[in-house]
């Protein structure tokens, strides 16, 4: 992989970006927005918002990134420009690493958005804010990751959608955000364990706890970005020189 490369892709993923305000305004926005919504549903109950609202910190960069990057993918696919570059000496990884490059930059804007105002105006306690945004990231970039490589298995748009319900529900259903892993089914929470969102909500939920980082912390924040490097690689072998 060329680091020149990945960097020049990133810078291009990047300038599209910026002359898309839809999807500008929905990745540093909407997060934002979502959780002041969550807020104002616990209006006056402090502690219940403490809870879940750290939480929510990981999950909406989560979907959003998912979201935008499967379909954001998917358009490069369809329109040509994924065949184009594919017939330059450029890797499949350089690609693939450049939007998740890219894509991680505008997670730093994002979190550093949602996390100065839930911590802020919304008295959230993070604990370490600072941390909090990190963890954010880190499962921002696992988003993008999963996005990039689902995109590989859909045809349109509504196709990369669909992926939502099938990736994205299941992980945020069993992550804890919800029920404690601990009160799950024996079978759910083996299930949840293999769930990479499950160890990004468990980074915040040990920050919450002890308002400072952890081993475990750590731990589940790499293993995050561990699942993220896996599917940026596993989705460069989807890419294809030639259209089927």
């Amino acid at each position: 992989m060329s680091a020149a490369i990945t960097a020049s892709t990133a810078a291009r993923v990047l300038r599209q970006l910026r002359h898309d305000r839809r999807t500008v305004a929905m990745l540093i926005v909407l997060p934002a927005l979502l959780i002041t919504n969550v807020w104002a549903m616990y209006d006056g109950r402090s502690a219940s918002f403490d809870r879940i609202g750290l939480d929510l910190l990981g999950l909406f960069p989560f979907i959003t990134m998912f979201l935008v990057t499967s379909v954001s993918m998917l358009r490069e696919r369809t329109t040509g420009t994924l065949e184009r570059f594919l017939t330059l000496p450029p890797r499949k990884t350089d690609l693939l690493f450049g939007y998740g490059i890219a894509f991680s930059a505008v997670a730093l804007v994002q979190a550093a958005v949602a996390t100065t105002l839930a911590c802020g105006p919304l008295g959230l306690d993070a604990g370490q804010p600072v941390l909090a945004a990190t963890v954010s990231v880190t499962s921002a970039v696992l988003g993008v990751a999963l996005g990039l490589l689902c995109s590989a298995f859909a045809r349109t748009e509504f196709q990369a959608v669909q992926f939502m319900p099938a990736i994205v529900l299941p992980q945020m259903l069993l992550c804890g955000l919800f029920v404690p892993r601990a009160d799950m089914a024996s079978w759910l929470h083996g299930i949840s364990d293999v769930l990479p969102l499950t160890y990004a909500v468990d980074a915040l939920t040990q920050l919450g706890q002890h308002g400072h980082a952890t081993g475990v912390m750590w731990r589940d924040v790499a293993i995050v970005l561990g699942v993220a490097a896996a599917a940026l690689v596993a989705a460069s072998t989807t890419l294809r020189r030639r259209s089927a």
